[in-house]
C-alpha cells in the first residue's frame, strides 16, 4: 500500500473511534437530561405543595431548550 492508503485508513479507523465517543456521550447526556427533568418534576411538585427546603438555600431555575 502507499502512504496514502495507509494513512486513509488510519483516519477513517481514527474517525470511527471518534463517532462511537459522541454516541456515547449523546447517550450519557440523554440519560442526565431525563434524570434533570425528574428532578425538576419533583421540585415543581414539592414546591407546589408548599414543601421549602429546611435551610436558606435558593432553588436553581434553569431554562429548558
Amino acid at each position: 500500500m502507499t502512504d496514502h492508503e495507509t494513512n486513509l485508513k488510519q483516519i477513517l479507523n481514527e474517525q470511527k473511534l471518534i463517532l462511537n465517543e459522541i454516541q456515547e456521550l449523546n447517550n450519557t447526556l440523554a440519560i442526565k437530561k431525563e434524570q434533570f427533568l425528574k428532578l425538576q418534576g419533583i421540585i415543581e411538585y414539592l414546591s407546589a405543595n408548599g414543601i421549602k427546603p429546611q435551610n436558606s438555600e435558593e432553588v436553581v431555575q434553569t431554562e429548558q431548550n
